[in-house]
């Protein structure tokens, strides 16, 4: 997959997240956003599903989890999607043609 293929994608999620977002939980996620509801007193709880997903996002950019998985399904960076290129694109590798090792040194 390539650059375009992850535009393609994030932009087909975004879309289809136009709608309202139910999200069930177990018992375990409902107790700690009861606890969190109680800790930071948020005007609901749609404000601390918010700050999860910055929280999660941040972390995952800052530890390069997002580069691994963006790496292994798309071959790129996060970096090279918010610039729109590739790293061979910006620095210009791919403007060479490739070498023929076998005749390199023939004349």
């Amino acid at each position: 997959m390539s650059l375009d293929d992850l535009t393609d994608d994030v932009e087909a999620a975004y879309s289809a997240l136009d709608g309202e977002l139910s999200v069930s939980l177990d018992r375990e996620s409902r107790n700690e956003l009861a606890m969190l509801l109680a800790a930071f007193d948020p005007d609901d709880s749609d404000e601390l599903v918010r700050r999860a997903i910055h929280l999660l996002f941040q972390s995952a950019v800052e530890t390069g989890n997002l580069d691994f998985h963006l790496r292994g399904t798309y071959d790129v960076t996060y970096d090279e999607y918010l610039s729109g290129m590739t790293f061979e694109e910006m620095t210009g590798a791919n403007q060479f043609p490739q070498r023929d090792d076998e005749r390199r040194y023939q004349f």
